[in-house]
Parts: C-alpha cells; structure tokens; sequence
C-alpha cells in the first residue's frame, strides 16, 4: 500500500494558475510557469474544467484515501476507474498476483523519493498461490460514518510550528471561524519531542485562527480546515516563500472556492459530514465552471493538513528544507 502521507513533509513549494490582481503577488506567482507544470497541464487540456467534471475528481480522491490526495489526483489523470495501486512487487509479494501482459503502470510520487511505477488491481491476475484480496482491495471505497478523534488536537498542535494560535471564542450558531494576522512581539511553544523529556520550541505568533467554541469537534475540524486552507494556499501571504507560496490577490471567490475544496476532502476522507460539501453541491447547481484555482495546491495543502492530524511534524527552518 502506498504510504499514505503524500510526497512531502510539510513544504509547499508550488505554483498556481490561477489568475490574480495584475501586480499582485498572485499575478507574479502566477507568471512563473516553471514551477506550474500540473497546472499548466489542467490549463492546456482543459481537463476538470467543468463543475461535474472537478466534483467527479473530489469524490474520487476523497474516497481514494488510503493515498495521498495528491497521489490519488495523478492515479485519477491517469486512470479514472482505478480502485487500488500498489508496486508490481507488492502485488506479487503479498498477494501473489502478477502484473497482466501490455499494463501500462502509473506514475505517482514517492515519499522523499523521485517517482513510483505503480498498478490498479484491474491490471494484475492471480498467480498459483495467490491469496484471497482483502477488504481494503476489494471495497477500497468504503467508508463508514466517521467521528474525529486525534486529528484535531494533533492540527492544533501542529499549527503552532507555523505561528498560528488557535482561539476558541463564544458565537452564534451562524459563525464558525476566521483567521488573522495576530499582533507581533508574541511568542508560541511548539513541542518537537516528547520522549525521553518534552522539548519546545519557541516560535513567533504570526496568525490567530478564531472558531466557535460551541462546535462539535466534527464541525470545528471542519472550520480548522478550512481556515488552515486559506493560509496554506497562499491567501494571506506568506512569511517565508519556501514554506508555502504568496498568493494575494486572488478573486474572493477563487480564495472561498480553494478552502472549500481542501476542508471537503479531509473530512470526506474521515467520512466526517462538511459543510463544505453543501458550497460546492451548491456552487455546481448553478455554474458550469469552476473558479480559476490551483489543482496543484489544493491537493498538496490537502496533503499538509492531513499530515498535521496523523503526527507530530518537523520545525520548519528559514532555509525551507
């Protein structure tokens, strides 16, 4: 199984091809096609163009969530009716299936590696000792009604490597959340280890990021997402361009609609209910098209945020590695 935390650890260096504000830092972000080949590629081909066509990459990838969103993104451009991938050996070492004869393999990203050639369970046959597929093969779609567990706590605290400080604040049924620069001179404990003695670190306040302390944790992950999405896409800027790109300046509803899309994968994928879910049903009934975004940062901010829940991450370094 491919290992489900994505290409990287935390750094979002990536390009968009979303049009900004000329003379916006979007606009030159935008401009430098070096650094936008996916986009670039969505861009020539038109491919996801369409509202039906972009809500039938978001389920396909919310449900392919034994792999990195974007992983699971490349697995779609190249084989929309993949189900399950995994490397010829894997295939043949623990089931004991056999790559068919002319499969063309996939292409995706391997942690702290280059690429991995990889194959759908379509394009493999059982060999003499082949074992029974288990569930996760045979129904890699399934997803029961999910409850958040430690993912919240972990995002929380893994947001502090980044300056931001979560603030739970008294509001009506109708406000979730926000997030803001926070005022300068403050500071933050982001713990790097736990074991054998706790070790901190300090690190300056830069952002506070309001919910409403009267959700349920299903729904404040849901608002955390969201917020830690307009960050990490780029919205508000960024203090250090090797950390996550500065894309401000782009349209309010290109900003909405990138948050949108990265908070309704995370919980699809831990098959929590998002409200994020109603905006795009919404947004799809009565447009054709998407909103100018970047596929490459959604699903790569995505990916950062899914790993903020699953593990304590590194402190970042000025130099961005």
């Amino acid at each position: 199984m491919l290992n489900p935390e994505g290409p990287e650890d935390g750094d979002l260096r990536l390009d968009s091809e979303a049009s900004g504000t000329p003379g916006s830092p979007a606009d030159a972000w935008d401009r430098n096609a070096a650094l936008r080949a996916l986009d670039e590629l969505f861009a020539l081909a038109g491919s996801y163009r369409s509202t039906d066509a972009y809500a039938e990459l978001l389920t396909f990838v919310a449900r392919f969530r034994w792999y990195s969103p974007f992983n699971a993104m490349l697995a779609h451009i190249q084989m929309p009716g993949a189900t399950y991938v995994a490397p010829a050996g894997r295939w043949l070492r623990e089931y004991g299936r056999r790559i068919r004869a002319g499969a063309r393999p996939l292409v995706i990203l391997q942690p702290r590696g280059p690429v991995m050639f990889v194959f759908d369970v379509a394009q493999t046959e059982p060999g003499e000792h082949a074992r029974p597929l288990p569930r996760e093969v045979d129904h890699p779609f399934r997803v029961g009604a999910g409850s958040i567990g430690s993912e919240l706590n972990r995002t929380i605290e893994n947001a502090k490597r980044d300056g931001i400080r979560t603030v739970p604040r008294a509001e009506g049924s109708q406000s979730a959340g926000a997030i803001g620069r926070a005022a300068s001179g403050k500071t933050l404990l982001f713990q790097v280890r736990q074991r054998p003695e706790p070790k901190h670190v300090e690190v300056p306040l830069r952002y506070d990021l309001f919910f409403n302390m009267n959700l349920s944790g299903e729904s404040r992950y849901a608002t955390l997402t969201h917020e830690l999405a307009h960050l990490y896409c780029g919205h508000l800027g960024t203090p250090n361009p090797r950390w996550w790109p500065d894309r401000r300046g782009l349209p309010p509803e290109t900003r909405e609609f990138e948050a949108e899309s990265v908070s309704y994968l995370l919980c699809e994928r831990l098959g929590l209910d998002s409200p994020s879910e109603e905006y795009l049903s919404g947004y799809r009934g009565t447009h054709g098209e998407i909103p100018p975004i970047s596929f490459d940062c959604v699903m790569r901010v995505a990916g950062l945020v899914e790993q903020m829940g699953r593990g304590r991450l590194p402190v970042r370094r000025a130099d961005g590695e």
